[in-house]
Formats: structure tokens, sequence, C-alpha cells
């Protein structure tokens, strides 16, 4: 088991497993894409984009053709690259109207405009994961380096849950209508529970001797979500293509978590 958790080894199976949960989560992304003609929440687009349909169904085709290659494992770590590149470009060409929207007041001190900023780094952190574990011939590609990020990537995860977990507590009214009534004891209850777990697994995270275990259990908890959550909500409003959207995210980020947890050394 020591060559499959230390950093640069052979991918374990957690890893595995979470590599082919973010490569679903892009290749199905991709295919909502070409659906509905417009841009997912994977990879976001500014409002300010020009030829947006056409834009959305070109970087469908991509997202396909990337979801594949990582879900396969054969150039997983070109395709990884590539995407870690497109989230970011977005991410960059998203932060002006985020934070320095004048219709907004005091938009830097709403706190849920962090999250989607934050959850993009989280999905490049997981890319940059993959690219670390997974090698491939496309030298060229490869050369840029996202591979080398990849101890960043529990780090990002990390301060996206950590930041995410406080915020069921800030908008926990809001947090409160996402969560099925039929749970019990009580939709507050597992607000405050979901915000305290988030918490506490992104700090475990960055724990070395806990950071295993943290991140197979927030990968397992987002996993649920996903379950528990997201498709309910898919299925209840098949009509908005953002609760779908949310599904494929969602299972994502799960992956993160578990390549966190597979990337990390047994003996810790």
């Amino acid at each position: 088991m020591g060559d499959a958790g230390a950093y640069g080894g052979r991918p374990s199976g957690l890893a595995t497993l979470g590599r082919c949960f973010y490569g679903a989560g892009a290749l199905a992304s991709g295919v909502l894409q070409l659906a509905i003609g417009g841009f997912v929440r994977l990879v976001p687009a500014p409002a300010w984009l020009p030829a947006r349909r056409p834009v959305a169904y070109l970087t469908g085709v991509v997202l396909i053709v990337l979801g594949l290659a990582i879900l396969s494992g054969r150039m997983a770590r070109t395709a990884a690259t590539i995407l870690a590149g497109m989230i970011l470009v977005m991410v960059v060409c998203l932060v002006p109207t985020t934070f320095f929207n004048p219709v907004i007041d005091r938009p830097l001190l709403r706190g849920f405009m962090y999250t989607n900023p934050l959850k993009s780094l989280a999905l490049v952190g997981g890319a940059a994961m993959i690219a670390g574990r997974w090698p491939d011939t496309m030298r060229g590609i490869s050369g840029l380096g996202i591979g080398r990020w990849e101890r960043l990537g529990p780090v990002l995860m990390a301060t996206f849950m950590i930041v995410g977990g406080m915020q069921h507590f800030a908008y926990r009214q809001f947090v409160d209508t996402l969560v099925p009534a039929w749970i019990p004891p009580s939709q507050r209850f597992w607000v405050y529970f979901a915000g305290v777990a988030l918490i506490a697994g992104g700090i475990g995270m960055l724990v070395a001797r806990k950071a295993r275990l943290a991140a197979s259990l927030s990968g397992l908890m987002i996993f649920l979500w996903v379950l528990l959550l997201h498709i309910p909500r898919a299925v209840s409003g098949p009509a908005h293509a953002n609760e779908t959207a949310g599904v494929l995210e969602a299972l994502a980020l799960s992956g993160v978590a578990l390549l966190v947890a597979g990337t990390r050394p047994s003996g810790e």
C-alpha cells in the first residue's frame, strides 16, 4: 500500500474512483451543454461572452472528449491539464463581474459570491491531482506542469469545504430549502450537521494523519448528497438544466475528495 498513496506513486483504488467520478462529471456536463445549447456549472462563462451558443456547443464537445480521456485513464494527464486551463480562464473572466458588480450592495461582503470561484479552484485542484498521477505520451501539453500543482489539490478542496461549511450557518435559511423535508429529525439539523462536517472535513484534509480519513468521509458525504439531494431535485425539475448540472458538479467534487484520499500516504 505504500506506493498507492505517496505523491508520485501508483494511483490507489480511491484515487481511481475519484478520477472516474471527475471524468464522468466532465463528460456528462459536455452532453448537457450540447442538449441545451448553453453553458453549465462545471465550466461557467461570463454573460458578455460573444457567440455564446456556438461557443457552448464547441465547449460541450471538448468536455466530452476530455471527460472520456479522464474517465478511461488514457491521455488523462493531457485532458486534465486542458480542463484545468479552461476552468481557470473562466474563473478569471468571471471575477470582475462577480466581485465588482455595482448592482450588488457591498459585494465583497457577500459570502455566497466566493462559492463558485472556490468551487472552480477545487476542481482545478482535482485536475492537478489527476495530471500528477496518470502519465501519458503528450509531452508538449503535459509539460505545462499542472501536475506539479498536485500538492495544492487538497488545500484548494479544503478551502472550498471550510468556506462552504461556514456558509451553511450564515445562510441557513436558504440552505434549509435544499434539504428534503422527509429526512428526520429536521432540515435545520442537517444544515448545521453538514456545515460542521464540511468544516471538519476541510480541516482534516490539512492534517497529515487525518487527511485520508477526512477526505474519504467527505467524498462519501458529497456522493450521498448526489443521491439524496441533487438527483431528486433534478428529477423533480427536469426543465431546469441547472439542477442537472448540480448533479454532475457534485459528482466531480466527490471525485476530488476521493482523489485527495487516494493520494495520501497510507502511513499517515
